[in-house]
């Protein structure tokens, strides 16, 4: 098995009950307000592990078409509280989506990877900021990592010096 891209992986908790029912209320029902609470959750995680302090905070970004659905991207929610709740800065709009996929959920483990391959991009214009720079990337769940390690290798492309992986939950397979 191949090691993922990113240098570090912090998750909150496993998803599972209660979690996995919190996390899909917030990201899929408009339960706007448990932005708050779980990005706690985050910062707690954080705390309790030896993770050093984030230089720039990414969340991993939605299409256009998904962000229209939702009416947010709860990655950018969780990002820019943990951030304040750190000072460091995030930024919304370095890290791009600009492939429009099937949903991961949608599709089978051995699928998903392949859905994602290119649906990232730094934007053009700001590759610069990256440069030498270690980045957060922060996302609700990670399943089978597929979508964090595209848009590490994204990021790494574009002169990341390493990028961690921040998740509120991770499915108990994944546990190491």
């Amino acid at each position: 098995m191949t090691p993922p891209p990113f240098s570090s992986t912090l998750a909150a908790v496993s998803y599972a009950y209660p979690w996995a029912r919190l996390i899909n209320d917030f990201k899929f029902n408009g339960q706007f307000d448990l932005a708050e609470p779980l990005s706690r959750l985050l910062i707690r995680a954080r705390s309790e592990g030896e993770h050093c302090k984030p230089e720039l905070m990414l969340p991993v970004p939605l299409s256009l078409r998904r962000l229209r659905e939702r009416g947010y991207n709860q990655s950018w929610e969780l990002a820019r509280r943990c951030a304040a709740r750190l000072s460091c800065p995030a930024d919304a709009s370095l890290l791009l989506r600009i492939k429009d996929t099937v949903k991961q959920s949608d599709l089978p483990r051995e699928k998903r990877a392949i859905n994602v391959v290119g649906a990232f991009a730094v934007e053009p214009t700001r590759r610069p900021e990256l440069r030498g720079r270690t980045v957060t990337l922060i996302d609700d769940v990670m399943t089978t990592n597929s979508t964090a390690a595209e848009a590490t290798r994204t990021l790494l492309a574009a002169g990341a010096a390493a990028v961690h992986l921040w998740v509120v939950a991770r499915t108990p397979s994944l546990g190491q």
